[in-house]
């Protein structure tokens, strides 16, 4: 159900988007979330976050909610939001509910003032330069990094007169400074203890709010019952748990993940387009392909091409999840999108063929698929039937008798067996020597598509003309 804290402020309504219990509607139990910010392309470690909120939601017949965190003005681009949505809409993970952050200023200052009002958000004066060498002082003593709350030892009076010189206060939230545990559906039973934690800064001495409070504002106010991310955010986690129970909120499950990373182990980063979907996308893989990689990925599943989203999600579980970083491998992702075009009907991508200019059919499709790890291999591959060919001649006598056995029209699969028997009668030639020879003086390659399909493909005028080696 909806979350007691707090009822949206006037012209703010997120719980439209679920139904309200009080209103006669029903509430889904499950909501999940993924919050991007738009301050880079999504690379595939963002993408797996996305999907595995995506396939838990739908396996418990629960909602996917997409909330733009957009309050990083510096950064945060149109342009890079519009991509994310074109990304998620390219996997087919489709949303339930939209909402952009920066939109919802109001909730978030009305949450800023109730912990300011309870004495759990509280003034801090401290220069960067100031706090910087007081972190340094303390490393040299060998002691942690951590905020001393100097700022709650000061006086009313001594506020006043920092204010006065000019200085304007950062918020930072008063931690609880005891252990917060919880139990986390990949990681298990977790425990942090904020006594080792800074006192957060949750807004900036210029009025800005940083990622943590809007965060747990906008989780309460849009129902968010579990939150599926990186393992990255686990200490986060426990300040987050802290906020929630000082809005009197519900807090939700958590469960966090290992991170995806290169296949060298490095960080993935969106801001510097690390395998941005963006670039996968263009290199020609196919949205299952990625789908079936994403969530596959880093589980105990093998990595194996399913045949629908659909099925994805039912074969969906936490626990299949390892507690392993999980390195991306394009090899594999290459082999899934391979996998995927060699089964696809013509049927499902004439239309993709005639855009890239290939005059195709069923019978050019069927020939050449086998062969393809992106569609875009096609148009190269249409060559070999039309034109321009290089002839390579191997065997000069065999290539000139096999123009001279060369059968009339019409052809068809059994062509290409019928007449290597009789050049092969004729020559002596048998295997590599037979075959490899007629290969390179047709399509001027060492490999390709069967040649009992290109061959009726081909057409009786252009082979020949290419085993004489003139212009075909």
């Amino acid at each position: 159900m909806l979350r007691p804290y707090p009822p949206p402020l006037a012209g703010e309504v997120p719980s439209e988007h679920f139904a309200s219990e009080a209103e006669g509607g029903a509430v889904s139990d499950i909501i999940v979330r993924f919050a991007p910010s738009p301050t880079g392309l999504l690379h595939v470690g963002n993408a797996r976050t996305a999907m595995l909120n995506w396939l838990f939601a739908k396996k418990a017949n629960g909602k996917f909610f997409l909330r733009i965190d957009d309050t990083d003005t510096e950064r945060g681009r149109k342009e890079y939001e519009d991509a994310i949505l074109e990304d998620l809409a390219w996997l087919g993970l489709t949303h339930d509910a939209f909402a952009r952050q920066s939109e919802r200023a109001k909730a978030h200052s009305q949450a800023a003032e109730r912990l300011k009002a309870s004495g759990r958000l509280y003034p801090a004066y401290e220069s960067a330069d100031e706090l910087d060498r007081r972190r340094k002082r303390q490393m040299a003593m060998h002691k942690p990094p951590v905020y001393d709350r100097a700022a709650l030892k000061l006086t009313p009076e001594e506020r006043d007169k920092l204010g006065s010189q000019g200085r304007k206060p950062h918020w930072r939230f008063k931690l609880s400074q005891t252990k917060v545990r919880w139990q986390d559906l990949v990681r298990g039973d977790v425990e942090i203890d904020t006594a080792h934690l800074s006192d957060p800064v949750l807004i900036r001495e210029d009025g800005r709010f940083l990622y943590t409070l809007p965060s747990v504002v906008d989780d309460v106010d849009f129902a968010i019952s579990h939150i599926v991310r990186g393992e990255d955010h686990v200490t986060n986690t426990a300040v987050q748990i802290e906020i929630f129970e000082a809005l009197s909120a519900q807090v939700p499950v958590f469960a966090h993940f290992p991170l995806l990373t290169g296949a060298g182990g490095e960080a993935l980063s969106k801001r510097i387009g690390s395998l941005s979907l963006q670039d996968i996308r263009d290199d020609g893989i196919e949205p299952l392909a990625m789908a079936s990689y994403l969530a596959k990925i880093g589980t105990s599943d093998p990595i194996e091409l399913r045949p629908s989203l659909e099925a994805l999600v039912q074969e969906f579980d936490f626990a299949k999840i390892a507690r392993a970083p999980a390195h991306f491998d394009p090899t594999e992702l290459q082999a899934l999108n391979a996998k995927l075009l060699h089964s696809l009907p013509y049927t499902e991508v004439a239309a993709r063929l005639t855009a890239l200019g290939i005059p195709a059919s069923e019978a050019f499709w069927e020939a050449v698929k086998a062969n393809l790890t992106h569609l875009s291999d096609a148009k190269d591959l249409w060559t070999l039937v039309a034109g321009p060919v290089t002839s390579v001649v191997e065997d000069a006598s065999l290539v000139a008798k096999a123009a001279e056995l060369l059968p009339p029209e019409p052809w068809d699969e059994t062509t290409w067996s019928a007449w290597t028997k009789a050049v092969s009668k004729s020559t002596g030639a048998k295997g590599r020597a037979l075959f490899h020879p007629l290969r390179l003086a047709l399509t001027g390659r060492e490999s390709g598509p069967e040649m009992k399909k290109l061959l009726p493909l081909i057409g009786r005028d252009r082979a020949l003309k290419r085993l004489k080696c003139e212009a075909a």
